[in-house]
């Protein structure tokens, strides 16, 4: 990947979040995005925007592109080989908690990864992304359209590319010490670059276009049913999930803290409002038990052999 490659991936990523914005707005009846410009020590830095309103409870899109002397732990890990390396990255990467908890929270990230090599080796890079769904009330048709528009938005690409990406989603998004997922997936992948830079590109403009598909629909048809304290309470409960994937298990999480990302940046991804009880367990019957139904690997399209 060259310099110029490089600049157009850069540029895509700063108008994807541009327009995740715009859309996101498009349907929040009392909020707009702050934005926050900041710098990285080493080299580059980033835009956080953050909106606060009555449809979003926390709605958070960042941009970044940071620059590194040294490859943090967390991108060495499984790359040994590479330990002493600088790099270069660059991503868009966001959350959204709504405040209905009809509404599922939701997660898309695509990036870019570029190694500086000091001793004359040869530059890797690769590409890596995706979205997921974590609902807390859920309905199996919404999760079938998140699936289908996932589906989708892979067929051009080869006919296995959904369901070696939808499993390393149920995989990576998997909370071992619960036993359960963290919601009803999506897609995922990393060191995509076989492909080619022009195929490999095309791919992440397409995942990064396709969330909004895949999520505003579920927003507008839940954003104006009737929920009570109870509901809420569930849904803050239900978060606690998401807090323990994201600081217990996530990459990007380690990464950004590892390579000197901004704090406050980073963890945007946790909700505002969180709550933990000892040992609960949902009334058998009850809509909270049903979520379990939702929370383990599954064909939701019938089309994986």
């Amino acid at each position: 990947m060259n310099q110029n490659q490089f600049d157009q991936v850069v540029s895509f990523l700063k108008s994807l979040q541009d327009d995740i914005c715009q859309e996101l707005e498009a349907v929040e009846t009392n909020g707009r995005f702050k934005q926050d410009v900041w710098e990285h020590e080493a080299g580059g830095g980033g835009r956080t925007r953050v909106l606060t309103g009555e449809v979003f409870e926390q709605a958070g899109v960042n941009f970044s592109h940071v620059i590194g002397d040294e490859l943090p732990a967390a991108a060495t890990a499984k790359r040994p080989e590479m330990v002493g390396q600088g790099f270069e990255a660059s991503g868009v990467s966001l959350v959204v908690h709504p405040d209905n908890p009809f509404i599922p929270t939701s997660h898309a990230n695509v990036r870019v990864f570029r190694t500086v090599p000091k001793n004359g080796e040869e530059a890797q890079w690769w590409f890596g992304g995706g979205f997921d769904l974590t609902p807390y009330y859920p309905f199996e048709e919404d999760v079938r359209h998140w699936h289908q528009v996932a589906y989708d938005v892979c067929q051009p690409f080869g006919e296995g590319v959904y369901a070696r990406y939808k499993k390393w989603c149920d995989d990576y998004f998997y909370l071992k010490h619960r036993g359960e997922t963290r919601g009803v997936g999506g897609l995922f992948f990393d060191d995509l670059n076989e492909w080619g830079f022009e195929q490999s590109f095309a791919f992440i403009q397409a995942i990064g276009h396709a969330y909004i598909d895949a999520y505003l629909p579920l927003v507008k048809k839940h954003q104006n049913s009737v929920f009570d304290d109870e509901h809420k309470q569930f849904q803050k409960y239900r978060r606690g999930r998401y807090v323990e994937f994201n600081l217990v298990y996530d990459r990007g999480t380690l990464f950004g803290l590892q390579s000197g990302g901004r704090t406050e940046s980073i963890l945007m991804s946790l909700p505002p409002e969180v709550s933990y009880r000892y040992n609960y367990q949902p009334e058998p019957g009850t809509q909270e038990a049903r979520l379990m139904e939702f929370l383990k690997p599954q064909d939701w399209l019938g089309v994986q052999s």
